[in-house]
């Protein structure tokens, strides 16, 4: 197939870019700032990022702190040489940081957990539980199961609580350590036991639901395979580390194996899937000149392909890398949960405080009110709260990346929904951006002949609309002829002997120039220029032998795609820099609701803006260089084709990996999706804990209920959420 016949992002040799202690600008007083990425393998939970930031935020050479839970990845940026104080402070927490390397590293699995020692504490809270009831035994008795279950079991959150208290900060460890050890001053043994028993299993189930959402991360790191058969100076083929192929180097790979980088098709011919790169449903055929991408699947033929990029720098990695990044990256709910979090948590350690010492001053039982400041502790804790939004986002954000959607952010996840406005370029957004004939109409003569001397002509020039005309001829097959004294002639066409006969292929002003135009062609050519048509004409010996019509045509998708986003209640707007005429056709064919043309960039930028002005939410759709200022202004830049442009994966807020412009919809269904959940979540926690608060202070509760209102509420926003990675 011909150069062009091919539509192709091509791009250029890409560098790999180290993800840790990289250098970073000068950052405050202490001169060129580093950032580190430090892997804490017990950093799974707000509670932990709380007693991490109380630590170090303020340590000389500390400059700002990011916080990555469902990755346990802590990024800091630091000054020269303090790095090692950073990592003993975080120690001294008892946590077990871990320095990470260059090389992007595998995802670690949970600790195995000691379960039997979680059912033998479980057994021995509930024979103390028993044996109160019963009323039979002694008190020893049961404060010793009580204390055995909780030695068994609880040691743990004690030394977490303890850690916590010493630095001043109050999260679940230090409450329920307050909670468990009061119970048992008052001489409640088996309830106490009970709770911290029922404390570790909810603590359990939740850190294996929120593995799920990073086992969808880790899904992405599994797309590549581990090596690649490498083609050797000596013409032999070798199994290499992925880490070690070079830029250039020659692979080869079979039907039914994983491509394991980027490059270019060198040899072969097959079908390769693409889903999970570009969430494509249906194999793309690939041929030579045809780029690849690491991580998807070769189907049916052998291929061999140059390498365009590392393996930590394909379109893979890249992907996988901005997912992380847009996990750090906090959205508006999330940031309001945070704030909030930091108030509620302290206000309601005081009112417990309150609750036990003031009604006793008025003559209420000590310990009764005692016992109830307890409960008010354990639900004091915001974990449900906290930890709803992250998973929330995170679910969504791996959602979007399986239908080829990369997303920049919590932020543009969450705020797509309120989307107003849906701006869109036309030209290989809505339209496949380059020419293809749609037209031929003979006037005298043969057709075949006809076909052959246009194709012929047009294939000696590199006119986008000869091109076009070239490429048709190829599709069928025409053969094409010789020609000879071929002349260009520039803005008008050109001309050539084929078969001892002089013929002229070009526009308008050529028809004019050798003084063949008529109104009855002037007409035929008016119809299709109205259509957004660019025509040529095939001339000889006085006569007009055939036209051409030459256009660039929609994709497929477009229509559908405007259907979907006009029921979703946003209202589109094609904004182009093609003539209005072809703008006003391509928008009447899959149904724009308003198209301006003859735009410059800067008119772009303009016609944005003035929509923001209005107070309205606005998205825009492009995928060249003229829409990059457009892009960044609007609220959501959305960039098409992104598959294996550097650019568009680091620049843009969406990044849609293939063509479709149906993912649009995709992405507001989504990003409304997310927000009801968050929604739902936060409504759920902030609910459950002041009813319970209520009835705690009323009396009403016990130390268990306050377990499972705290616990259970964390379990339910987090199933929620996770509900997402169904879509």
């Amino acid at each position: 197939m011909s150069q062009c016949c091919r539509h192709q992002h091509q791009h250029p040799e890409r560098q790999p870019q180290a993800h840790s202690s990289s250098p970073l600008p000068t950052a405050g007083a202490g001169g060129e700032a580093r950032l580190s990425r430090v892997r804490i393998q017990q950093m799974d939970c707000p509670t932990e990022e709380a007693l991490i930031r109380s630590r170090l935020e303020g340590m000389p050479g500390v400059f700002a702190l990011e916080f990555n839970l469902l990755q346990r990845v802590l990024g800091i940026q630091h000054g020269p040489g303090a790095l090692e104080g950073i990592l003993q402070a975080i120690r001294e927490l008892g946590f077990t940081p871990q320095l990470e390397s260059d090389s992007r590293p595998e995802l670690p699995e949970d600790a195995p957990q000691r379960n039997w020692q979680l059912a033998l504490a479980g057994l021995a809270a509930l024979l103390a539980e028993a044996l109160h009831f019963a009323g039979r035994w002694p008190e020893w008795t049961v404060a010793g199961l009580a204390l055995a279950a909780i030695l068994i079991c609880g040691l743990g959150t004690y030394r977490k609580g303890w850690v916590a208290l010493k630095n001043r900060n109050l999260n679940i460890n230090a409450l329920m350590s307050i909670a468990v050890t009061g119970a048992l001053l008052i001489g409640e043994w088996p309830e106490a036991a009970m709770v911290m028993v029922l404390f570790v299993i909810a603590e359990r189930i939740e850190a294996r639901s929120l593995e799920r959402a990073r086992r969808a991360i880790r899904g992405l790191l599994a797309l590549t395979p581990e090596r690649a058969s490498v083609q050797q100076a000596d013409g032999a083929w070798r199994d290499v580390a992925l880490a070690e192929v070079p830029i250039g180097a020659r692979v080869r790979v079979r039907p039914g194996e994983r491509i394991g980088l980027d490059g270019e098709v060198l040899e072969g011919r097959s079908s390769v899937d693409q889903a999970p790169i570009t969430g494509e449903s249906l194999p793309v055929e690939k041929g030579v000149g045809d780029l690849l991408f690491a991580g998807t699947i070769n189907q049916s033929g052998e291929l061999e392909y140059r390498v365009t990029a590392l393996a930590n720098d394909s379109t893979l990695a890249r992907i996988i890398h901005s997912v992380e990044e847009a996990q750090g990256a906090k959205a508006p709910t999330q940031r309001f949960v945070d704030r909030f979090a930091r108030i509620y948590t302290p206000t309601v350690f005081v009112l417990a405080l309150l609750v036990a010492l003031l009604p006793p001053l008025f003559g209420g039982a000590w310990l009764d009110w005692l016992y109830r400041a307890l409960v008010l502790l354990v639900v004091a804790c915001p974990c449900a709260l906290v930890i709803s939004t992250p998973v929330t986002i995170v679910s969504g954000l791996a959602a979007a990346a399986r239908h080829g959607l990369l997303i920049k952010g919590g932020v543009y996840l969450e705020s797509g929904g309120r989307l107003d406005v849906l701006a869109l370029d036309k030209t290989g957004t809505i339209t496949h951006g380059r020419p293809a004939q749609t037209d031929f109409v003979l006037l005298a003569g043969d057709a075949a002949l006809s076909r052959a001397v246009a194709a012929s002509l047009a294939a000696r020039s590199d006119h986008p609309v000869s091109l076009a005309l070239a490429c048709q001829a190829e599709a069928e097959a025409i053969a094409l002829l010789p020609v000879r004294a071929f002349a260009a002639l520039p803005g008008r066409g050109c001309r050539g002997e084929v078969e001892g006969r002089l013929y002229h292929l070009g526009n308008h002003r050529l028809v004019e120039d050798l003084g063949l135009c008529s109104a009855e062609l002037e007409a035929r050519l008016e119809a299709l220029e109205r259509q957004g048509k660019s025509v040529v004409l095939l001339c000889a010996e006085g006569q007009v032998l055939a036209l051409f019509a030459v256009a660039d045509t929609l994709k497929p998708t477009s229509r559908a795609a405007l259907a979907e986003l006009h029921a979703l209640g946003i209202r589109s707007l094609m904004l182009s820099g093609d003539n209005p005429h072809t703008a006003e056709s391509i928008g009447r064919q899959v149904g724009i609701d308003e198209t301006r043309g003859n735009l410059l960039p800067a008119d772009k930028l303009a016609a944005i803006e003035a929509l923001q002005a209005q107070g309205l939410v606005v998205g825009m759709v492009g995928d060249g260089i003229n829409d990059a200022p457009a892009l960044a202004r609007a609220d959501i830049g959305y960039a098409m084709g992104a598959a294996g442009s550097d650019s568009a994966i680091e620049t843009a807020d969406v990044a849609v990996m293939d063509d479709d412009l149906r993912k649009l919809a995709t992405f507001v269904r989504l990003s409304r999706a997310t927000a009801r959940i968050l929604r739902q979540n936060i409504a759920l926690a902030l609910g459950v804990k002041g009813l319970f608060l209520a009835v705690a202070v009323a009396g009403e509760a016990t130390l268990w209920m306050a377990v499972f209102a705290d616990m259970g509420v964390s379990l339910l926003v987090v199933f929620n959420g996770l509900r997402l990675l169904r879509r």
